[in-house]
């Protein structure tokens, strides 16, 4: 049992956290969030532990995180991927994220700024 790979972003003030589960058995450890949140379950299968509940998502599907609700995600197949989505709503300020491997080839052609 591992945590998932993650790669974060952070563009105009959404959030999004990918994980990739290589394996069934890998957690995302428990945690909770001020607001509610998305999950977009991309591929695989993932199993949602809440107050004390587990209910099994089969991708392609989204699944609401309440506010407040510590919540853990277990790979239920190898090579499950999910990303985390949220507004960022005390985001003044906050500068973008992004992994340059994620950027198509127009943009280092650019000749906006």
């Amino acid at each position: 049992m591992s945590a998932p790979i993650s790669a974060i972003s952070c563009v105009s003030n959404v959030f999004i956290k990918q994980m990739i589960f290589l394996k069934a058995g890998d957690i995302e450890q428990g945690h909770a969030h001020c607001f509610d949140h998305v999950t977009l379950l991309s591929a695989g299968s993932l199993r949602l532990h809440a107050l004390g509940t587990s209910t099994d998502f089969k991708a392609p599907h989204h699944i609401f995180i309440k506010a407040g609700v510590v919540h853990e995600l277990e790979a239920l197949e190898d090579n499950t991927v999910a990303q985390c989505i949220h507004a960022l709503r005390d985001g003044d300020g906050v500068e973008d994220i992004i992994d340059p491997a994620s950027l198509p080839i127009y943009y280092y052609y650019r000749d906006w700024e």
